[in-house]
């Protein structure tokens, strides 16, 4: 028989199995959490700074409006992505889940560009631009509260159920309160006198949605062209594989990103004297 077995390998188990029930409920409660929370932030962001002459306060519920539209296509691709391989899509639905985000993530860009542009052609008319609302200033506040609030309780979540994509989204919302914190800033900036400030925060504010959204739309072009993973990756796969009895040696190693999931191709190598159902064993032993 031939020294190699042809087999694929990988790095985590049941790639196109539902994960662990309480995992994928603890991920469905905190999204709708922080739908709720996203809902109800854009609403008071939006129709605030729109009477309170704040531009800042209603890019950042522009903001919150899309990490809304982010927390429905999590919940659709949780839903649909996660369905069992079939005969039209051997390798699993978890694709649907990148082009969710190869889609919000230039639909970000666009917002982020859109705000931008915005507030450029406003501060060439200084004479337009008018103090805020000290009201204003109090809703953002609440909403920086909203968002630290919102980053423990998902962290304390994902730290529970052990879930690296629920930590990911956790930092996220960290990171979302950054942008309230510059819109604290420009609306106290404002109220001083400064009124341009206001108009400075929400361009900082249409920078930072506009960055999110190009990193998660080259992520998912990165991995919708099968773009492997880096090199320490690899390199504990090889080690890993090579550790695994039976295994002599290997070529051929591939890599890919689905979703959360990695696949590997490998073409492992065994002895050549042993039998086809020994090889197989190792094979298999080996995913």
């Amino acid at each position: 028989m031939k020294n190699h077995i042809h087999a694929v390998a990988l790095d985590r188990s049941a790639v196109f199995e539902p994960a662990h029930p309480a995992r994928f409920a603890a991920a469905r409660k905190s999204t709708w959490v922080s739908i709720l929370i996203n809902l109800l932030l854009s609403i008071f962001q939006v129709t605030g700074g729109f009477f309170g002459k704040s531009q800042s306060l209603m890019a950042d519920g522009m903001h919150s409006f899309a990490d809304l539209v982010s927390d429905v296509l999590v919940l659709f691709a949780n839903r649909h992505g996660n369905k069992h391989a079939d005969a039209n899509h051997p390798y699993g639905h978890a694709r649907i889940e990148t082009a969710a985000s190869l889609i919000l993530g230039a639909s970000l860009a666009a917002l982020g560009a859109g705000l931008l542009i915005a507030t450029g052609l406003r501060l060439q008319h200084p004479e337009q631009i008018h103090a805020v609302h000290p009201y204003t200033l109090w809703i953002a506040i609440i909403a920086l509260v909203a968002k630290e609030g919102m980053f423990r309780y998902m962290l304390a979540v994902a730290q529970r159920v052990r879930s690296q994509m629920l930590v990911a989204n956790a930092w996220h919302a960290r990171s979302d309160a950054a942008s309230s914190l510059v819109v604290i800033v420009g609306i106290i900036g404002n109220l001083m006198g400064y009124t341009f400030l206001d108009l400075v925060a929400a361009g900082v504010v249409g920078v930072m949605i506009a960055y999110m959204g190009i990193q998660f739309a080259r992520d998912a072009l990165m991995e919708l062209v099968d773009t492997g993973l880096d090199e320490k990756e690899v390199r504990a796969i090889r080690n890993t594989l090579k550790a695994v009895p039976g295994v002599m040696g290997l070529h051929e190693l591939r890599t890919r990103k689905m979703a959360d999931n990695a696949l590997v191709d490998a073409h492992i190598i065994v002895d050549p004297r042993i039998s086809v159902s020994e090889g197989h064993y190792i094979a298999e032993a080996a995913r």
